[in-house]
């Protein structure tokens, strides 16, 4: 892994990240941890990531035993994990939290079960130094799963 890759900036997503690269922008670890990799970035305006859902999540153990069903609410962390992930391009915010002030206008459109990939998008609508607007979605192939808008701020 090269050091500029490490350093911060938008070369490190514009390249694409994997799981252990994302680890060094998010403060979240296993189990909290949902997205898998970045695989598009364009600075100020998008960001598109993965989550690979298998059944071996500690949630699928009581979330519908027997019929596993992602928790709809871990599907909007999923992508308030990759959003804020706009806010940390910046070598001066390493080690700062993106953290998740708002969410508005959820909405859950299909079922999330194993052996899903959820395409996690999120499009910048507004974007100030701390604070961040987007419009999010999950996607299972062309199948819209979830939406919801969501609001941001850098916190130390």
């Amino acid at each position: 892994m090269s050091e500029e890759r490490l350093s911060g900036g938008s070369a490190f997503l514009a390249d694409g990240a994997d799981i252990v690269q994302l680890m060094e922008y998010l403060p979240h670890r296993y189990p909290f941890l949902l997205v898998d990799r970045v695989i598009e970035y364009e600075e100020d305006a998008r960001i598109v990531g993965l989550k690979n859902v298998t059944l071996n999540e500690p949630f699928f153990q009581g979330h519908f035993p027997g019929r596993p069903v992602m928790p709809g609410v871990l599907i909007l962390e999923a992508l308030a994990q990759l959003s804020g992930l706009i806010l940390l391009k910046k070598p001066e915010d390493r080690g700062k939290v993106g953290l998740f002030l708002a969410v508005d206008k959820a909405r859950f459109r299909r079922m999330v079960i194993p052996g899903d990939q959820l395409r996690l998008e999120s499009d910048v609508i507004r974007q100030r130094r701390i604070l961040l607007q987007v419009r999010t979605r999950a996607l299972v192939g062309e199948e819209l799963a979830c939406e919801a808008e969501m609001m941001f701020k850098i916190m130390e």
